[in-house]
């Protein structure tokens, strides 16, 4: 079940290739995410010492009395891969004009997960290429609907 998506993501980017990857989370934090809190608007992922990061991702209080002092609900989150995921998404981010960025967060029985892909930035004429192919591809499902 999806809890929270970063539905520009695939506008924006041209996702190379995907993970699954679980989170390190706090309770209130796990239950403001089932909630349908929080946004991955601006998030990415970062390597640092053979571990990742999901940075900018933001959970608000699910209860704000309730929260320990000083929550911050922008701080860097540690995510669970394989080691040699982690050396693939290393090799990535170092790479030009590849980013590492969250697509969702989803529900997987009783954890919380990331899926989390490997991207290149679209420029405008990509944007406008897709555009006219969903057209094209409505267009066509419209005639075929209606003989």
């Amino acid at each position: 079940m999806v809890l929270v998506e970063y539905k520009k993501a695939l506008i924006k980017y041209a996702p190379l290739a995907r993970f699954s990857a679980g989170i390190e989370l706090l309770g209130p934090e796990v239950k403001a995410l089932r909630s349908k809190l929080g946004s991955l608007e601006g998030a990415r992922v970062l390597v640092r010492g053979g571990e990742a990061y999901l940075v900018g991702m933001t959970i608000p209080p699910y209860q704000a009395a309730n929260m320990p002092k000083g929550y911050d609900a922008e701080r860097p989150r540690r995510l669970l891969l394989t080691k040699k995921e982690i050396a693939e998404l290393a090799d990535a981010e170092s790479k030009k004009g590849l980013t590492i960025v969250p697509l969702e967060i989803y529900s997987n029985k009783r954890f919380v997960k990331a899926a989390i892909a490997i991207v290149r930035g679209k420029g405008k004429s990509d944007r406008r290429e897709d555009l006219k192919k969903r057209e094209a591809l409505r267009e066509r499902d419209r005639l075929l609907k209606t003989k």
